[in-house]
């Protein structure tokens, strides 16, 4: 995937455009690290689109807690020690 920098975009905006109708999605960099990903769609496809991206970080989200959880080894939990632990918030939240 095609990258450019902060500058690029701010300075060359109708070539980035181009750019991007070609090549359908960009990587925006900002001294030299990714800060966001450019991707081309259409007026049709803005929802569907958007919707794509949503599912998307919601999935990143969820990868990175079982990532953690596996990490602190919450993901050898059983079932007794995941319900205990359901009932302690329960319990805590309790007025």
């Amino acid at each position: 995937m095609r990258s450019i920098n902060v500058r690029d975009l701010r300075l060359r905006s109708a070539q980035v455009w181009r750019q991007l109708a070609e090549e359908k999605e960009l990587v925006v960099r900002s001294k030299g690290k990714s800060v966001a990903v450019l991707s081309a769609t259409t007026e049709d496809m803005l929802e569907t689109t958007l919707t794509a991206l949503r599912r998307a970080r919601a999935l990143q989200a969820v990868m990175a807690l079982q990532m953690e959880s596996a990490r602190v080894g919450k993901d050898r939990l059983t079932l007794d020690d995941i319900n205990k632990e359901i009932g302690a918030v329960r319990q805590s939240r309790q007025p």
